[in-house]
């Protein structure tokens, strides 16, 4: 049987004013299963061939703030029900690191699905 999940990607715009992006990450929300899973993987050459001059460290901890705030035993969002911290992930920012718009789909594994889009949409070819 498959459920309703929805996932954004997330992205880095090193240079907002130039809205130039990679994207680092996935985020999949599944209501159904309980699950809620955010997968980064940063490519620090891409990172780097749009902004030579880009705080890695600094974008490193934004994107491990979206690993973190899924982690309902330790992470700072801990007391909000999954669908509430999803939400408040993929508000609209205006910061280096952000979410793209959300999309659904239909799958019987999130976790498969998660790896699967990280391969599609982050992960160069």
């Amino acid at each position: 049987m498959k459920d309703v999940y929805e996932y954004a990607v997330i992205r880095v715009i090193p240079r907002v004013e130039r809205g130039e992006l990679i994207n680092a990450g996935v985020l999949l929300y599944c209501q159904p299963r309980g699950y809620l899973c955010a997968r980064v993987e940063l490519d620090e050459a891409r990172l780097r061939a749009l902004d030579t001059a880009v705080d890695l460290d600094g974008v490193r901890h934004a994107l491990g703030a979206y690993q973190r705030s899924c982690d309902s035993e330790s992470g700072p969002l801990t007391k909000e029900p999954l669908g509430s911290r999803f939400r408040w992930l993929t508000a609209p920012r205006s910061t280096i690191v952000q979410t793209g718009p959300v999309h659904a789909g239909l799958t019987a594994d999130p976790e498969t699905e998660l790896e699967h889009l990280v391969t599609r949409l982050v992960r160069s070819p």
